[in-house]
């Protein structure tokens, strides 16, 4: 299993990048693709989460509002749509994988999750 983010960029503030995570290697639909982040200095943090086999969608509070995450199954891509981005933003983007459930949903629990890739670096500044 492998999966590469790309799309990062320099943007600017208010800017609208959307995010591919490209992913190979997987059998079936069964998994999640989360997205995380890690800006300079700080710890890595999950930033969102897409069930593969039933669209089901969750979103940090720190981007609910302004990011939506979507796939498109023939081109084995999940993107994310980020809008208003604003100077927090501005870290390395990361997508990785994971089939469990808890309470029969998808959550991305950042430790549960596998086929990290190099990720991509957005950073918001004019």
């Amino acid at each position: 299993v492998q999966l590469q983010a790309s799309g990062g960029g320099l943007v600017q503030p208010g800017g609208s990048p959307r995010l591919s995570c490209l992913a190979s290697g997987f059998t079936s639909s069964n998994y999640a693709i989360g997205w995380f982040r890690q800006a300079p200095g700080k710890a890595r943090e999950w930033v969102s989460c897409l069930g593969m086999s039933d669209g089901s969608t969750l979103y940090a509070d720190s981007v609910k509002g302004r990011s939506t995450v979507s796939r498109d199954n023939a081109k084995n891509t999940v993107y994310l749509q980020m809008n208003g981005l604003k100077p927090e933003d501005t870290a390395v983007y990361y997508c990785a994988a994971d089939g469990r459930r808890y309470g029969g949903s998808y959550q991305c629990r950042i430790y549960d999750m596998y086929g990290w890739g190099k990720g991509t670096l957005v950073t918001v500044s004019s």
